[in-house]
């Protein structure tokens, strides 16, 4: 699970104006860390198909999210 800090930390990095939680850019940049981290749980939970679900449907999230023109 995503910390707080590590969250905001994410949203500074990517946020296009100061107040900018939202745009699609810091969407995918949140998607992205929290996709890491479950692949990092499920290399020593192989076995946890509910997690794995999870990620899948995160990965087709993000991939939704950056299909913008």
């Amino acid at each position: 699970m995503i910390t707080k800090e590590v969250k905001s930390q994410v949203i500074s990095e990517n946020a296009t104006h100061e107040n900018d939680t939202g745009s699609p850019e810091v969407q995918i940049a949140i998607l992205t860390q929290r996709i890491r981290e479950l692949t990092a749980h499920l290399k020593n939970h192989p076995n946890d198909d509910h997690s794995r679900l999870g990620m899948y449907k995160m990965v087709g999230k993000r991939r939704r999210l950056g299909i913008r023109k």
